[in-house]
């Protein structure tokens, strides 16, 4: 490959890069017909993608602190994570079905599609939605809010970006999803 052509590819590498790629949602909703609350991200980052389900990143603390706060084991394994969720009457997916993205940067998300969440308000009795974050929060109010007619409650982002947040401040700001599950 000649220089040029060299300096070509890296450059046209290097704006796709910039403007993202298309990237469609593959991992399911988590609920059933016991879910009361149902926890909205914005899309899943790279390294949920790759593991195929939610919060997949290690240093992302949402399984931490839903286990802080209910008291419970912090699940590792896929099968622990859905069943966690489930036994805890807690719903999960995000508010992008597809979207162009960089990476996993929220600041880059374009082109939304968004989900649609009648199958799970149809099938659980939801009390509250909560969106972890400010962006899912933003893109929930935009595009889901008016097909819902349903308030959100914006959590602190559990994503590693948001240090603004120790573990205990999220724990305290997240202890609201308690009152939520109980009978």
């Amino acid at each position: 490959m000649s220089t040029e052509q060299n300096m070509n590819t890296t450059q046209e590498t290097g704006m796709a890069q910039k403007a993202g790629t298309a990237q469609v949602h593959t991992i399911a909703p988590v609920y059933d017909e016991n879910s009361r609350i149902l926890i909205l991200g914005s899309f899943p980052s790279v390294k949920s993608r790759e593991q195929g389900f939610f919060y997949g990143h290690p240093r992302n603390r949402f399984w931490k602190v839903l286990a802080g706060i209910t008291e419970a084991p912090v699940p590792v394994a896929v099968e622990e994570k859905k069943n966690f969720l489930l036994e805890h009457r807690i719903a999960v997916w995000d508010v992008i079905a597809a979207c162009t993205i960089r990476g996993s940067s929220d600041a880059s998300i374009r082109d939304v599609v968004p989900v649609d969440l009648a199958p799970i308000l149809e099938t659980a009795k939801i009390q509250r939605i909560f969106t972890n974050g400010s962006t899912s929060d933003r893109l929930y109010q935009k595009y889901l809010k008016p097909a819902t007619g349903m308030e959100a409650v914006r959590l602190p982002s559990t994503s590693p970006a948001n240090a603004a947040f120790s573990y205990e401040q999220l724990c305290e700001e997240w202890k609201i999803c308690l009152s939520f599950l109980k009978d």
